[in-house]
């Protein structure tokens, strides 16, 4: 009998402890252990906005909804984005030109603060900051937007500093929240015209003692009759709350509620200082969300160099008391919004094909921003450089990439270079891997004293690869953008990635191309080429998987017996010329099963493959399996979804495309 009950209380406690480890795995991100989170995109991982995007602004008007923030000296400025479910974000229009600037301080640190994008009297407006307040108007976010005009003040407002907001009443009366220095922070309406009216309501008192720190970014939104003021601290983070009953400078009229996020449990949320929150909104559903920046970072982990990322927060209320909800490291549910179509925010390919600049593209300076032609030969872009480097770049969105560009230019000396240009916001610290000169034509691959060359044996047109691993870098060149040849080991990237000095000049990584001395043709640039090895671990969103370290290597495998799925953004798949033919996965199974590709989406997206995965003995033991597709192209977010049945059973190192030909 006892031998019989201890068999049975170890056994009940070995049960136990299963699952206990089971809902362990599906707490951890508080969702319920759904079937449907497993075989549908419901869910999303932060940021929503990935790379630099400071200073956030969130606008909705019906079913769309609006983004836009600080783009210092990043040009053109202002970009405004575009999505339907708050998740997934595109570049719709870009408000100043370089051309309509010309007072706008051109130099890191400077350029334009704010872009607060609002929409008031029938028209949608964008109020920022460069050497005093402006404002742009148009009928459409798209665009054309206006000439700035600037936005006039007196004795009794005084100077309308940087960060501001604009918040509209109920009645559909629009305040422009004003912030200047520490310790002033005011409010006053805004007329038909645009410009202030009325008298300012003085709300210095809040910030009197720096109890903020700079009390900067405030942002204003009203419920049940309340108004609510959002400070935040400073670039280093801290957001807080106060509650007014009326739009008053009366500050008994006014209550301190303390910080605005929930604690942190998450040991392992790499976002862990959000801030500059955009005023919150409220949905159909009567749920609430507001968008917020933080920089990334985990332990030593750093990439503050990326920028302030921007991430997507639940707004909770207990009675009239808001919350954000605190960042978590795992998924969450996304708002009650229909799918968008937009794919993940991500860098862009392009073939340049286009009679005019996308709008994804910018530069690090106003002058740069005239010496390129799209026109000057078809189907390539010209950068034409004087006596600086011309540059032509995108903000950073991965920690994974394989970044390709295929460049002419007769490197004949040791002043012209033209390639890949990878580069902090200021142009301190930046990679470059280029077709240049050294005691002879080479290709050459440098990044601060690390410098890897080799002889150019192709000639003045030479495809040039540069793979991100995180804080890795290793370059490869090529005659035909098939078989690649590496310059030596990889570099580190952590001078790049790690925090900068003055914060990267409040701005962050930038990838794209270059070129100095010579004039040189760029026939693509791709950031996500889908016929190199794609690491799993890459992923942007997920859902039932987890990364899984086998030696020096990581893995993913499902961890519930739902399966499971992982997206990796923007994979180039080919033209329609030359479409991606195959697939091949890098895995190891101890019994094996199917995986299924898909494209963009679970349910309004298309499956391209079913990959078999045979047993490989054990899941140290790795092979390569393949699957046919029928001519795919296009930029796409790929999901690879493992099936229902075992967990932990099969593991993934890798995935890459085969094109036709």
């Amino acid at each position: 009998m006892k031998t019989t009950k201890c068999f049975l209380q170890w056994t009940s406690l070995f049960i136990g402890c299963i699952l206990l480890h089971i809902s362990t795995v599906h707490a951890q991100s508080g969702l319920p252990d759904n079937p449907d989170f497993y075989n549908e995109v419901n869910t999303y991982v932060n940021p929503v906005l990935p790379g630099d995007h400071p200073d956030p602004t969130l606008l909705r008007v019906g079913n769309d909804f609006y983004h836009c923030g600080s783009s210092f000296h990043f040009t053109p400025y202002l970009p405004i984005y575009h999505s339907k479910d708050m998740v997934h974000w595109q570049v719709i229009s870009r408000v100043v030109p370089p051309s309509k600037s010309n007072w706008v301080a051109d130099k890191p640190s400077g350029g334009i603060w704010q872009g607060a994008i609002t929409y008031f009297y029938g028209s949608y407006w964008i109020y920022f900051s460069s050497n005093g307040q402006w404002f742009s108007k148009a009928s459409a976010p798209a665009g054309p937007w206006s000439d700035p005009v600037q936005v006039k003040t007196n004795p009794a407002t005084g100077s309308l500093g940087y960060d501001n907001s604009i918040f509209v009443d109920d009645d559909g009366k629009p305040y422009m929240v004003i912030k200047n220095g520490q310790k002033v922070n005011r409010i006053q309406a805004l007329g038909r015209d645009g410009q202030l009216t009325d008298t300012v309501i003085n709300l210095d008192w809040i910030n009197a003692k720096l109890q903020y720190s700079w009390a900067e970014g405030p942002v204003m939104c009203k419920r049940n009759g309340y108004y609510y003021y959002f400070p935040a601290g400073d670039v280093a983070g801290g957001q807080y709350a106060l509650r007014g009953t009326a739009l008053t400078s009366d500050s008994t009229k006014w209550e301190r509620l303390g910080n605005f996020f929930k604690p942190i449990t998450d040991p392992n949320v790499s976002f862990r200082s959000p801030n500059h929150i955009a005023a919150p909104v409220q949905l159909e559903d009567g749920t609430w969300w507001t968008i917020g920046q933080s920089y990334e970072r985990v332990g030593s982990n750093d990439w503050s160099g990326m920028g302030r990322q921007t991430s997507l927060y639940q707004v909770i209320w207990e009675g009239d008391r808001p919350w954000g909800v605190a960042p978590v490291s795992t998924p969450v549910v996304k708002p009650n919004l229909p799918k968008s179509g937009i794919r993940w925010r991500s860098v862009h390919t392009d073939y340049f094909e286009s009679d005019s600049l996308k709008t994804w593209w910018h530069f690090l300076s106003r002058k740069m921003a005239s010496h390129y032609s799209l026109s000057a030969r078809k189907g390539w872009i010209r950068l034409t450089p004087d006596t600086a480097r011309i540059h032509l770049v995108q903000k950073e969105t991965d920690h994974y990439y394989t970044a390709l560009t295929r460049v002419e230019v007769n490197a004949a000396d040791n002043f012209t270079k033209a390639g890949i240009y990878l580069t902090n916001g200021n142009q301190q610290v930046f990679a470059q891997l280029y077709s240049g000169y050294d005691n002879g034509k080479k290709i050459i691959f440098k990044l601060d004293t690390a410098i890897r060359s080799i002889p150019n044996r192709y000639g003045n047109t030479v495809w040039l690869k540069l793979v991100r691993m995180e804080h890795d870098l290793t370059a490869f060149c090529s005659g035909d953008g098939k078989t690649w040849t590496a310059l030596g080991a990889p570099i580190s990237a952590v001078g790049i990635d790690k925090v900068q000095p003055n914060y990267n000049s409040w701005v962050g990584t930038s990838v794209g191309l270059f070129a100095e001395g010579k004039p040189a043709d760029f026939d693509l640039f791709v950031c996500k080429d889908g016929t190199s090895w794609l690491p799993a671990a890459g992923y942007s969103n997920y859902y039932g998987v987890e990364k899984i370290k086998q030696g020096s290597e990581l893995t993913v495998t499902n961890n519930s017996t739902y399966g499971g799925w992982f997206m990796i953004a923007g994979v180039e798949l080919g033209t329609e010329k030359n479409p991606t033919a195959a697939v091949e996965i890098t895995a190891s199974a101890t019994n094996g099963g199917k995986l299924e590709i898909w494209l963009d989406d679970l349910k309004e997206g298309q499956m391209i493959a079913v990959v078999p995965v045979t047993s490989t003995g054990n899941k140290n033991t790795r092979r390569t399996f393949k699957a046919t597709i029928k001519n795919v192209s296009g930029q796409h977010d790929i999901i690879v979804k493992l099936a229902a049945g075992l967990s932990r059973d099969i593991y993934i190192r890798d995935i890459r495309f085969i094109k036709s030909k």
